[in-house]
């Protein structure tokens, strides 16, 4: 992979940007998750207790239903986070994976965790 050609001012810039939304992520993870002790990265959602009557348990389980999709959508933006954070370190953050051009910085200030240019990414949603 193609080195990185964004200067070490704007690196440093969204490396800041994407640590404090992950200390965000897992905040907001851990109000109503626990870590998983087997897999690195990994949130488990927990079981609300707030009975035994009926409407109780009833209550508990439309909880945890509401709460397992949002769970897994926040393990998505931190892994995200903590991909593009890796490419920060091994120097290549900002270079597209498809095509091994640079990825603009206009786009990399609005979606930080991109890891495709603009125009792989249209190629990309126009194929599906």
């Amino acid at each position: 992979m193609t080195k990185t050609k964004l200067s070490p001012k704007f690196i440093q810039t969204m490396k800041e940007t994407l640590i404090s939304e992950k200390a965000k992520l897992e905040n907001e993870l851990s109000k109503f998750t626990k870590k998983n002790p087997n897999v690195e990265g990994d949130f488990e959602a927990t079981y609300p207790e707030y009975g035994d009557k009926s409407d109780e348990n009833a209550q508990e389980i439309t909880q945890y239903l509401t709460n397992k999709p949002l769970e897994m959508q926040l393990e998505k933006m931190l892994r995200d986070i903590n991909k593009a954070l890796k490419h920060m370190e091994e120097g290549s953050y900002g270079m597209c994976k498809y095509c091994d051009e640079p990825i603009e910085e206009k786009r990399l200030q609005a979606r930080p965790t991109s890891g495709a240019c603009v125009s792989c990414k249209k190629t990309l949603t126009q194929e599906v």
